[in-house]
């Protein structure tokens, strides 16, 4: 595993170093807190590196703790799959723990706030808090149960803990300030009642701590000194710190607030990317049109990409969309030197070369990468039947077309040059194969000087070729616009063309093509070896990201 690299200076990494430099902390302790509600995306990735690669620069710790207070929507799949992710993503955690750990503890410092008077139970209804919280111009109005005594609190609050209510009949309430200009302020809910199987704790609790009441005290029991967070939760800092200050633990963890990754064309919503998985639009987390990072995994991103990419987008303080040309300029940086180059055909247009001899075999010889030497070459086979695109032929071709159409000649990749001189078509007027000739004396390597052409196209020999699948996709949505609040508008700009499904072939030696496998296919771009899909002797690829972009990286 490559050593872990800290991303470029940013403000929360100055801030490390003053707290080091000043002493107000000996050991940098980060943390990466998921909830386990569905499979983390590329902008958890973002959090991840930051949180790993920060503590691993100043010889510090990050501890992996699931966020698990809502039983209702986490499931020991999606806990499976997260440590999955973060260790692919060249990362190892110092400590693991689950919200669930601390249950105990949680509601022992509820009774602390009970009993210095700083919290209530309310049996105001969901609606009716939500309703009597105000404005961000208007204050809040007292909840009729805000004055109840330490005793009534604590006797009904144990009854909660005791499952003696259903639920949303009871909550327990912070007791701040109604009439605070954050509304985060205005005596949030800290606890509520849910009857439901917990995967960590089972059914030993029916009440569960708000995850704004739950996180300060994670991370003040785990020593957590930079307890760094997405943009929106900015407003909820003086909660956590009151959380901190009230409930009297030890550690005085600080919250940081960065902003969050968005990328064009690209859902970054756990939410509607479960409602592409349960709608079927997509065969799983793992489908390669989906951000999250398993799709991103077997459509062929390299973690090594990923973790570049992080790096190089940079952590501030304000709100941007990410080009998504960037994360592809990426992959293309990693498997340039990586990938060996090979040919295949998406869409097959048989040639018949009349002049080769029948049942003949040539073998020839073909670099592996031509920017990387040190990958070799492969052999590969020539005879008088091939395979060449579709759309590498033209029978009446546009100005400056340099393929091949009737009487033009072109060069076939690593072997001779070839000119047509029939199109066979089938009953209904469709291009079915062309006959060809070839000249011996133009194989390459051979120092054939004669005459020139202007193409040079890809192939595969017929009698050897591997039947195989490709998939080539576009953005699931149609348009930037991921912030509908409805997920039926979401759902209906859903793209129908994000998959595009093609059976060609691909060389001889990719029978043996194993799942993860990345290649670059001439002229088409880079792909992967389906991880799902695949099978011995059918390859199924997908295409990673295609050979060119106009996106440039800017030069520092």
């Amino acid at each position: 595993m490559e050593s872990r690299t800290a991303s470029s200076n940013n403000f929360i990494r100055n801030i490390v170093v003053e707290d080091l430099a000043a002493g107000r902390v000996t050991e940098i302790v980060t943390r990466f807190p998921p909830e386990p509600n569905g499979y983390l995306h590329i902008g958890h990735a973002k959090s991840i590196c930051l949180n790993f690669e920060l503590a691993d620069e100043f010889k510090g710790r990050t501890n992996l703790r699931f966020d698990d207070t809502n039983p209702v929507k986490e499931d020991v799949e999606y806990v499976e799959s997260i440590k999955q992710d973060v260790k692919w993503l060249g990362f190892d955690w110092d400590g693991l723990f689950f919200a669930s750990d601390y249950f105990g503890e949680m509601y022992e410092r509820a009774l602390l706030l009970i009993r210095k008077g700083l919290a209530y139970v309310d049996d105001q209804s969901a609606e009716q808090i939500r309703e009597s919280r105000g404005t961000l111009s208007e204050p809040g109005t007292n909840s009729p149960y805000r004055d109840r005594s330490v005793e009534e609190n604590l006797e009904l609050f144990g009854r909660m803990k005791n499952g003696e209510f259903g639920n949303g009949e009871k909550v327990l309430r912070a007791k701040i300030d109604m009439a605070s200009p954050n509304i985060n302020m205005r005596d949030p809910v800290i606890y509520r009642i849910v009857h439901a199987h917990h995967h960590n704790t089972g059914d030993a609790w029916v009440i569960y701590p708000m995850y704004a009441f739950a996180h300060p005290i994670e991370d003040a029991i785990e020593g957590v000194t930079h307890s760094i967070c997405t943009l929106e939760f900015e407003d909820q800092r003086p909660f956590y710190d009151w959380v901190v200050e009230q409930c009297e633990m030890e550690a005085k963890p600080r919250q940081y607030e960065f902003n969050r990754l968005n990328i064009t064309n690209t859902v970054m919503s756990k939410r509607k990317l479960k409602a592409l998985v349960d709608a079927n639009i997509v065969d799983g987390w793992d489908d390669p049109r989906m951000p999250t990072i398993s799709g991103l995994r077997r459509k062929g991103y390299t973690p090594e990409a990923i973790r570049a990419f992080c790096r190089e987008i940079g952590v501030a303080k304000s709100y941007g969309v990410v080009d998504e040309r960037m994360l592809e300029h990426f992959i293309r940086e990693d498997l340039k030197l990586k990938a060996p180059r090979t040919m295949a055909v998406l869409r097959p247009l048989k040639v018949v070369i009349t002049n080769y001899p029948e049942g003949e075999v040539e073998w020839l010889e073909a670099e592996n990468n031509s920017e990387n030497e040190a990958m070799g070459s492969r052999r590969i086979p020539f005879s008088r039947e091939l395979y060449i695109e579709q759309d590498d032929f033209m029978e009446t071709p546009p100005p400056k077309y340099f393929r091949l159409f009737p009487g033009n000649e072109v060069r076939l990749k690593h072997a001779y040059f070839i000119k047509c001189e029939e199109v066979v078509k089938n009953e209904a007027g469709d291009v079915v194969e062309l006959r060809c000739t070839y000249d011996p004396e133009t194989k390459s390597g051979s120092g054939f000087t004669g005459r020139k052409v202007k193409g040079t196209i890809h192939w595969v020999e017929a009698s050897q070729a591997v039947a195989a699948e490709f998939r080539q996709f576009e953005p699931l949505i149609n348009d930037n616009d991921e912030n509908a609040d409805e997920e039926a508008s979401f759902l209906d700009r859903i793209n129908p063309n994000s998959l595009e499904t093609l059976q060609g072939f691909v060389e001889p030696n990719m029978k043996e093509a194993a799942a993860q496998d990345k290649f670059q296919f001439f002229r088409h771009g880079y792909f992967n070896v389906d991880s799902k899909l695949s099978a011995p002797a059918r390859p199924v690829f997908n295409r990673i990201v295609s050979l060119k972009s106009s996106f440039e990286v800017a030069k520092a």
